[in-house]
């Protein structure tokens, strides 16, 4: 008993050989009579085979046999090609070298391929049906092919590396959750999804592509869940999801995208949730959105570093649904680049949805961005409406209604005079329309006689004192203990009557203009004031003399104002 329970062990851990596959079915027979020939890639037609097609039928464990060159048997330097297999068993390649390519086309396998930390030069599985597919670190010298694959279960290429690119046009994947897992992986060259339909998200955080992730054209289904995960991706080339239709999150934080991120003609759907997500990633080429691309969810750009932005209005996100605080772009290379339109696009910004009052970056920048492209009127704009957001935020927090109503007065005087520090040439037109309104006043008033000379020698005197009586009239002077004749004509007010007299000639005229500018300016002495002031005696007089101290006072504001605005006193930090 003891000396045969170790031969039967051994038994049971030799190796397959080639005899120990006797009798060979037909299509296997004929795969090991041109194995060295280099010639040989198809069964039947090298479609893929149906169920049932006994003729088709080769077993993976004779394949791995073959691949692996076991039992003197050698491949061809081209490595093994065959299509239009039906793969019964479990081809098992893990950890194993293949120093050659393994192409496997428009085959049928009944169960997974695994071929982790497995070493192979290419590999093409191109229009094959694959419950799955193993290839967990995986290295490949060259590139991983599943186009028009159909794969009904999940791929696991986590922590893989591929020396060319990974082409899966058209791939066709189906499954719950995670239809593609390669996470971590590297490859020298991108990502091909053009055309690809997943049912199942796919993970590609933390990869490293030399060149482009390319899903034009893409549909990835995976709605209320991530759909695409580039978190910590690093990619030399570009981000393309042109007309691309995906249901769930694209989802691509704090990557690095060498080129554009396209999303061109896109369909991007996570209602209630971020349907793109480009937080704290840096895109070194454009953002594009244009073309009728649909975004129904969020888009997040928050901390978002990239060249420029092409986009278009109608594929803007809705009210609610855009983030750009702290986003940073470098021009408009599409799109509108007016005031009006770009306000508009900011408003979709809805701050106390996340708990905050007020984001300036986002108008800071487009500022600088419209400013640095020629649009100075449209930056100045912004940073006006900035302003006006920003102190509505201020007033928002002050819980004391009497400060509160203080900040709103304040506000809107510096609105309307200085535009609240951008537009300090407000406060000139306000000075020239307030001139111009106090010389008419003071001109009606000097018409009407309710001007007067401010001089008390004038005053006193009999030529100014005469004239309020009409000719043949007579007043007693106590000064002189005469009576003296008034001087006026009939319907003559004093001050014309006055400036009739010989005596009135040395007198300054009244100029309305200089009067008028020598109120409002109070850092100028231009003399009018100093021998002209209203009458309130005489009719209109009250109300100019009323008139005279108001311009005064906004004299003193208006210039202050103008200083302030100039030296930006007033404009927020």
């Amino acid at each position: 008993m003891n000396e045969k329970a170790p031969e039967i062990g051994s038994a049971l851990l030799v190796a397959p050989t080639a005899s120990s596959f006797q009798p060979l079915n037909a299509a296997e027979a004929k795969v090991l009579a041109h194995l060295q020939l280099g010639n040989f890639d198809r069964l039947g037609n090298g479609l893929l085979p149906k169920p049932g097609d006994t003729d088709r039928i080769v077993r993976a464990d004779f394949l791995r046999l073959l691949i692996l060159g076991k039992d003197d048997l050698c491949l061809h330097e081209k490595g093994l090609r065959l299509s239009g297999a039906w793969i019964t068993g479990l081809l098992d390649l893990e950890g194993c070298r293949i120093p050659r390519d393994l192409g496997l086309k428009d085959c049928h396998f009944e169960a997974s391929p695994v071929l982790n930390s497995a070493i192979i030069d290419n590999l093409f599985l191109d229009g094959s049906i694959l419950p799955g597919l193993q290839a967990e670190r995986l290295e490949a010298r060259g590139c991983l092919s599943l186009r028009s694959t159909t794969i009904m279960g999940e791929i696991r290429l986590t922590g893989a590396r591929i020396g060319g690119n990974i082409e899966a046009d058209g791939v066709s994947i189906s499954t719950p959750g995670i239809a593609v897992d390669a996470g971590g992986l590297e490859t020298r060259g991108g990502i091909l999804l053009r055309g690809a339909v997943v049912r199942g998200g796919i993970n590609l955080s933390m990869v490293h592509l030399g060149g482009d992730l390319n899903a034009t054209g893409a549909c990835i289904d995976r709605p209320g869940e991530v759909a695409l995960n580039g978190d910590a991706m690093v990619a030399g080339g570009d981000l393309a999801l042109r007309g691309a239709t995906i249901t769930g999150e694209v989802r691509v934080v704090g990557a690095r995208v060498g080129g554009d991120v396209d999303c061109t003609s896109a369909s991007l759907s996570q209602p209630e949730g971020h349907a793109l997500s480009l937080n704290r990633t840096t895109i070194a080429g454009a953002f594009f959105l244009r073309q009728n691309a649909s975004v129904v969810g969020t888009l997040d750009l928050t901390a978002t570093t990239m060249g420029a932005i092409d986009d278009e209005q109608a594929s803007w996100p809705e009210r609610g649904d855009l983030l750009l605080n702290r986003c940073q772009y470098g021009a408009f290379i599409g799109g509108p680049v007016d005031a009006v339109s770009r306000l508009d696009w900011l408003s979709r910004q809805t701050p106390y949805q996340w708990q905050a009052d007020f984001w300036p970056q986002p108008y800071e920048q487009l500022s600088m961005v419209l400013r640095e492209m020629g649009h100075e009127e449209d930056a100045r704009a912004v940073l006006i409406t900035k302003e006006r957001l920003q102190r509505r935020a201020r007033r928002a927090r002050t819980r004391n209604p009497v400060m509160r109503a203080v900040l709103r007065a304040i506000d809107a005087l510096l609105a309307g005079t200085l535009g609240y520090g951008r537009q300090p040439l407000r406060a000139l037109v306000w000075l020239t329309f307030f001139w111009v309104i106090g010389a008419g006043v003071f001109a009606v008033a000097y018409q009407n006689g309710a001007m007067k000379p401010s001089s008390p020698v004038i005053l006193r005197s009999l030529e100014w004192t005469m004239c309020d009586i009409e000719q043949g009239e007579s007043r007693y002077m106590p000064s002189s203990g005469q009576i003296l004749a008034g001087r006026a004509n009939a319907g003559e007010n004093q001050l014309s009557c006055f400036r009739n007299q010989p005596e009135a000639a040395s007198y300054p005229e009244f100029n309305p203009m200089m009067y008028s500018l020598d109120v409002l300016l109070p850092v100028l002495s231009i003399g009018q004031k100093d021998f002209w002031r209203a009458n309130s005696l005489k009719p209109t007089g009250a109300f100019t003399l009323k008139y005279y101290f108001f311009q005064s006072v906004i004299g003193w504001a208006l210039s202050l104002l103008a200083v302030a605005g100039f030296s930006g006193l007033v404009k927020s930090k």
